[in-house]
């Protein structure tokens, strides 16, 4: 994982811990969702890129910016991480707070990579596998790669499931190979 992520995944943390109830984590999620809009935005861009721009004015332009937005706190966030040169970072913050969220809320997003796209009655089928065995509820994005051959690989969260041609005859080959 890298420095940025790491980086992210304890702000996100911070954030969540001080958004305690459903309501107030809707909040926090629709200001790091703007938050991560601007910080990407081609002016803010050059701007975060300048030489010439202190930590303190890029905190005060994306305040300027984000008027109205954004709860104390949420101004709070905004000056610390200009303090510390990790604005460029909200787009990752705002992710791991999302995942947080799934996650309190028994959800998760699942990722499927398959050789052919799944049909609606699979894709319903499948998430309520993963649902009975992950404990969830599941919502699937389907991908597809046809380099797989056939069958299909599944990612949720930190399990992988390979389940596709191309992976079995790497396996194989591995076998074969020792």
């Amino acid at each position: 994982m890298s420095e940025n992520a790491k980086t992210a995944r304890a702000y996100a943390r911070a954030c969540f811990e001080v958004a305690q109830s459903s309501v107030e984590r809707a909040k926090w999620t629709e200001m790091l969702d703007f938050l991560a809009a601007v910080s990407v935005d081609a002016d803010m861009l050059r701007l975060m890129s300048s030489p010439s721009i202190n930590r303190d004015r890029l905190a005060e332009v994306t305040l300027e910016v984000s008027s109205g937005r954004l709860t104390a706190q949420g101004e709070n966030l905004v000056r610390l991480l200009a303090e510390n040169a990790r604005i460029h970072i909200l787009p990752l913050i705002a992710q791991e707070f999302d995942a947080l969220c799934r996650e309190a809320d028994g959800r998760m997003n699942v990722r499927v990579v398959s050789a052919l796209a799944l049909k609606e009655q699979e894709k319903m089928q499948l998430a309520s596998a993963l649902g009975r065995r992950l404990g969830k509820i599941i919502t699937l994005d389907n991908e597809v790669d046809a380099s797989l051959i056939g069958g299909a690989v599944v990612y949720a969260g930190d399990l992988v499931i390979d389940g596709s041609i191309q992976g079995r005859l790497q396996g194989l080959a591995n076998a074969v190979i020792r």
